[in-house]
């Protein structure tokens, strides 16, 4: 059993961006999306939504396709790269469906033009929908090949003027090594940018990490996969791992 909410209590935070990646939505599949993780995924999102936050979404692509691992097969880079903008824009439809079927108003912005599946990017725009209390899915990374969409949901939190940049992983927090071969690995309860970039914690990429640190974004890491540990965040606990100054 989980502890609850303290009734009463106010977030913390007025505007989020939560980061998942393409595996979080496979569940105990191995490829594409689970409609039972992705359910789940969507009502702990709009119980953030219902608490007054306003919620901006970036999800990566691979359980469909990476553009790294296409061109370690032997692909051009950009053309894999380009392969995985489309299977994040696949993941946001899929989360924007799961969320709207569940009562909420979303919006999936993308940064490459698909006009007839979702709107382009654009940041005063974004910014209009959240105000007005829609959830926004950024989708297509930055639209530029070379650069993940750990890169871009820094990008999309320091645009939007994000309060937090939370990253959901499979694991409780940064560690010192590998918890799965190492049972003695240590966890970080807060790391500094510039002692994440030279331990090479491989919390998000390093281009991400300095985009947090150059606007002083705080990023956490938390587990997911624990029912109630995004509101607890967002109520003021000492959830995961907090990156920041």
């Amino acid at each position: 059993m989980t502890a609850p909410i303290a009734a009463g209590s106010r977030p913390h935070f007025r505007r989020i961006l939560l980061k998942l990646s393409g595996e979080a939505l496979m569940g105990r599949l191995d490829y594409g999306i689970d409609p039972e993780v992705i359910g789940w995924l969507a009502r702990e999102i709009i119980e953030v939504q219902q608490a007054g936050i306003e919620v901006g979404l970036v999800i990566g692509g691979g359980n469909i396709f990476r553009g790294a691992g296409l061109a370690a097969g032997g692909m051009d880079r950009v053309t894999g790269d380009h392969m995985g903008m489309l299977a994040t824009v696949m993941n946001a439809l899929a989360m924007q469906d799961a969320l709207e079927k569940l009562g909420s108003k979303v919006r999936v912005m993308s940064a490459l033009k698909i006009n007839e599946v979702c709107e382009d990017f654009i940041r005063r725009r974004a910014i209009r929908h959240l105000e007005k209390g829609r959830i926004v899915i950024f989708a297509a990374g930055t639209g530029n090949p070379f650069f993940t969409t750990d890169s871009a949901a820094a990008l999309r939190a320091v645009e939007i003027g994000a309060d937090l940049l939370l990253k959901a992983t499979k694991v409780d927090g940064v560690y010192d090594s590998d918890p799965k071969q190492n049972p003695a690995a240590i966890r970080y309860d807060r790391l500094g940018y510039d002692e994440v970039i030279a331990r090479n914690l491989k919390v998000m990429d390093t281009a991400a990490i300095a985009l947090c640190r150059d606007h002083d974004l705080p990023l956490r890491i938390y587990d997911m996969t624990r029912p109630g540990n995004l509101m607890r965040i967002l109520h003021g606990e000492a959830v995961g791992t907090l990156v920041a100054r």
